[in-house]
């Protein structure tokens, strides 16, 4: 089993039960890989891409239970440790490796941080891409995200197939 599928089974037994969260973490990883490789990243940014996309919200369950409220402060706040257990958990990832996951799952509300990194960059989109199908984002806030958020080829011609019509 590579490490991203053993990052896959221990999210979701993490969310057991949670098909709405699992679905949410998987369609991520799913947008985050196929960018991540249209954009050609080096095989370990997409490693990193790829596991971050899977555990971007592991503190939303502990928010709701700890805060109240999943918000992306709160999430930015408890889930780089969770992260880390996690990854270090499952095993086979280096200190830098499981450090930058923890940073992206601790600034992917951030947007002002993304400057040139591009891991940063397309899990944001990959983020944004689900979020706007699960609330219902209309029309013209999707253009205003294309505008003030993605940035690779790809990301934008993912969001233009999926949400505006020919």
């Amino acid at each position: 089993m590579n490490s991203v599928a053993k990052v896959i089974n221990e999210m979701m037994i993490f969310d057991c039960g949670d098909v709405k969260r699992i679905n949410h973490f998987m369609k991520v990883y799913a947008f985050a890989s196929a960018i991540g490789k249209m954009e050609e990243l080096d095989e370990r940014t997409q490693s990193i891409l790829e596991v971050a996309a899977v555990v971007h919200d592991i503190g939303v369950k502990v928010c709701e239970k700890k805060y109240g409220s999943c918000s992306g402060e709160l999430q930015e706040k408890e889930g780089p440790a969770l992260a880390e257990q996690l990854l270090f958990r499952v095993g086979g990832f280096d200190n830098d490796f499981i450090e930058r996951v923890s940073y992206l799952v601790g600034n992917h509300h951030s947007y002002t941080k993304i400057e040139n990194n591009m891991d940063f960059q397309i899990l944001v989109e990959a983020d944004m891409l689900v979020n706007i199908d699960e609330e219902a984002v209309e029309l013209p806030e999707i253009r205003r995200v294309e505008r003030n958020i993605f940035r690779t080829e790809a990301g934008i011609s993912f969001l233009q197939n999926l949400y505006y019509e020919e």
